[in-house]
């Protein structure tokens, strides 16, 4: 896989060639991935055991949940799935661990990163590396969750099968981050001391340590992990379409709302360092808002913006539904 620019034609410029450009890649090194789309179901035959174990427990606690309900859990679980999915995966994992789409001060970087642990996605290293096989193979046989094979294997079949590549080939930079490399061994220790510290805080509030540790762990946990495979699956399938991009990206309004902006996910694969993913004045990017806000207190530099005007086209295209 050589480094080289995006595959799209777009319709309109996100970035008339400010630098750093949107679309340039990012950490792409020449690696050979062998993969068919025909035998992605076959890789099954061999499991990532704790890829499952992890979603079966926390579908099985979740259900578990509904019969310990509390208004203050449900309270703690809106907070942490604000917390994981925007500040975790959405801010620090994709759009700054990703592509580079800001800099950030070491202590915000250090802490995003923490944060997308409590997601249960694995480490970040992994996670980067094969959010970079995606953009530069999208929707090819290469990508590693394609919804062209089947909208089941781009939203949780391809999860539990083993990947044909190393994703830390694909993210160096991190590897040669101290901070990143500590937090990426020890992703599982931040869930643990979350999920004490939600059954003491509880036990202290009103003797509702085990619905806190539910809701604000499992609960939690099943909904950023479906609202984040939704991008994958959803976001290639149905939507309509600002860019004629070489692949299937799709923006989809519920995916953006769940996911605090990644469901403008067409504009995202025509400039994908572009720190703001909602360009039209409908696409609400809260990540993005909130980028601009650490930028104003300094927290953030090297901001890739949109322009103040993009030649846009006069109306989104209308794009079908992929067939199944």
């Amino acid at each position: 896989m050589g480094s080289r620019g995006p595959r799209i034609r777009p319709v309109a410029s996100l970035t008339h060639g400010r630098r750093p450009h949107a679309s340039e890649p990012l950490c792409v090194t020449e690696r050979t991935i062998d993969v068919s789309a025909s035998s992605r179901w076959r890789r099954l035959a061999t499991l990532r055991w704790h890829n499952i174990l992890m979603i079966v427990v926390a579908h099985a606690l979740a259900v578990v949940a509904l019969f310990h309900f509390e208004w203050s859990a449900l309270f703690v679980c809106a907070i942490l799935y604000f917390w994981t999915a925007c500040l975790g995966l959405t801010l620090g994992w994709h759009r700054l661990l990703s592509h580079g789409s800001f800099k950030a001060h070491p202590a915000v970087r250090y802490f995003l990163a923490a944060s997308g642990s409590l997601a249960l996605q694995n480490g970040p290293i992994e996670w980067v590396g094969v959010h970079r096989v995606h953009h530069a193979h999208t929707d090819e046989e290469e990508d590693p969750h394609t919804p062209l094979v089947q909208i089941a294997w781009a939203h949780i079949g391809w999860i539990f099968a083993p990947l044909p590549f190393d994703p830390r080939d694909f993210a160096r930079d991190l590897e040669r981050d101290r901070g990143i490399r500590i937090i990426d061994r020890c992703h599982w220790l931040f869930s643990i001391a979350l999920a004490v510290a939600l059954y003491a805080a509880g036990e202290w509030w009103n003797q509702v340590g085990v619905a806190w540790v539910l809701w604000g762990m499992a609960v939690r946990t099943v909904l950023v992990f479906h609202a984040t495979w939704f991008v994958n699956s959803a976001a290639h399938t149905w939507g309509y379409r600002n860019f004629e991009t070489n692949d299937n990206s799709r923006n989809l309004w519920w995916v953006a709302v769940l996911t605090f902006g990644e469901g403008w996910h067409n504009n995202h694969h025509a400039a994908h360092r572009c720190a703001a993913h909602g360009i039209r004045w409908w696409e609400f990017d809260l990540t993005y808002a909130i980028v601009r806000a650490l930028e104003r207190v300094g927290l953030a530099t090297q901001v890739v913006h949109p322009p103040r005007t993009a030649d846009m086209p006069t109306e989104p295209v209308k794009a079908p539904a992929i067939g199944r």
